[in-house]
């Protein structure tokens, strides 16, 4: 078993394998990187590849290496503007597809092998989130320059099903039941109709929100940048809070995982120098 993680240093951007005792299995440099806001894109795994983005200004790519060896498997470049959005595996109209939005595109690729299925408009030039899909359409939103929330048909025809300007910039959003459920930067929680855009309801949870919402069950965990987790069903008739648990820290802006009973959260404690990044583990 390993962990991969990426990391900004040195103006590239690397990918690193850890063993579960933190030593370094081997490390690849993924590309040179100009830094406009940072780098924000996570590494994905599917079967025998880790899979990387790197977006920026001078041009990135989006490249796969073997989990194991560390080798270069595949490599494609992107265009010359920043990017933050991370690569997500769906599998839409039938196949998985690597998918990746902003550079105001939709790109996607088989993982396996990198080869660009398709790629249309449909997003903004800078964006953060990870797209989501319901396995017909893909949803993107954004951004910048322009505010952006798009549903997409998956199969490459560029189908526009519908699309608004509701910035969701930062956290991403969640598909289930045929409803989109997204929480924005703001602080506001909304569910629309996936067919037709309608706005189904919105509910302000009050604070601001970098870390994404997490679908567990029929249940939405949404964690605030002061730690304040609001609990709440993936309920397309009306807002229903199930409960509020406050944590004490400086800042969450990582998304929580959540593996059996336990919750694993990524906080901040103290400001500037004696500011400190810790791991918290919550029993559910």
């Amino acid at each position: 078993a390993r962990v991969f993680v990426t990391f900004l240093n040195s103006d590239a951007v690397f990918l690193t394998a850890l063993d579960l005792e933190g030593k370094q299995v081997w490390q690849q440099k993924v590309n040179d990187f100009v830094v406009h806001q940072g780098y924000g894109a996570s590494p994905i795994l599917y079967g025998p590849l880790v899979i990387v983005a790197s977006d920026h200004k001078a041009g990135g790519v989006i490249s796969a290496f073997d989990r194991v060896s560390g080798e270069l498997a595949w490599t494609q470049k992107r265009p010359e503007l920043p990017n933050y959005t991370s690569p997500i595996i769906q599998n839409v109209a039938g196949k998985d597809q690597l998918l990746i939005f902003g550079c105001d595109l939709i790109s996607s690729f088989d993982p396996l092998t990198g080869t660009k299925n398709w790629e249309v408009p449909g997003a903004t030039t800078e964006c953060v989130t990870s797209l989501v899909s319901d396995g017909e359409y893909v949803v993107t939103s954004g951004g910048y320059p322009t505010k952006h929330i798009s549903v997409v048909k998956g199969d490459g025809s560029g189908e526009l099903r519908w699309q608004n300007d509701t910035q969701i910039y930062v956290p991403s959003m969640l598909v289930h039941g045929g409803y989109l459920y997204a929480v924005s930067d703001s602080g506001v929680a909304l569910c629309y109709n996936m067919k037709d855009g309608s706005l189904a309801w919105e509910h302000r949870l009050g604070g601001n929100f970098a870390a994404s919402p997490i679908l567990v069950g029929d249940q939405i965990f949404a964690t605030s940048d002061n730690g304040t987790t609001f609990i709440f069903k993936a309920n397309p008739t009306a807002f229903e809070q199930v409960a509020e648990n406050v944590l004490a820290a400086e800042e969450v802006q990582a998304t929580p995982a959540i593996c059996g009973s336990q919750i694993y959260m990524r906080i901040t404690t103290g400001k500037d120098e004696q500011r400190q990044e810790m791991l918290y583990c919550i029993g559910l």
